[in-house]
């Protein structure tokens, strides 16, 4: 099934090619800046360059999934009192026709002060305004398991060293 189609889906969709290439770039990472957001753009470390904290090796892609009515596709992490949910992702693996392991990462705000997890949920949904607060982010130990014909959309957001263990 497509974006939001019913009719049977034949072959690979473009969300699932970007989540490859994503994935491809993330394991060939270098060192190297170039300014444009694009998710092919390589290497690893071309998309926002500025905003990797550790100014190191960004060894993450950060990407949101957008579902067929346009809205960001989310998932749940452990931790952090009620601000549990993240529309943000590293991808771990793909396999098989177009499923992918994303691992959630969870959304920080390093302004003022110390860093703090960004609450993005209300009380029914994902609360856009607070999307635009998320200035850095933090692997966590949750993944999800999705099938990416599912998505319409794929937005790349930015490279950053998140010290994931290979």
């Amino acid at each position: 099934m497509g974006c939001g189609k019913k009719d049977d889906f034949k072959g690979n969709s473009c969300v699932c090619e970007v989540v490859r290439a994503i994935k491809d770039i993330q394991d060939n990472a270098e060192e190297v800046c170039e300014c444009p957001s694009n998710c092919f753009l390589e290497p690893l470390g071309a998309i926002s360059p500025s905003a990797n904290r550790k100014n190191s090796h960004p060894d993450t892609r950060v990407f949101v999934l957008k579902t067929a009515d346009g809205s960001p596709f989310h998932a749940f992490f452990k931790g952090n009192d009620c601000a549990c949910v993240s529309i943000f992702f590293r991808v771990e693996d793909v396999f098989d026709n177009c499923c992918a392991v994303l691992r959630v990462l969870e959304p920080i705000n390093r302004k003022p002060g110390p860093d703090k997890t960004v609450n993005l949920a209300d009380d029914c949904c994902i609360d856009l305004k607070k999307v635009c607060e998320v200035d850095n982010f933090r692997s966590t130990n949750d993944c999800v398991t999705v099938d990416l014909k599912c998505f319409c959309a794929v937005q790349c957001i930015a490279d950053v060293d998140l010290d994931v263990c290979e």
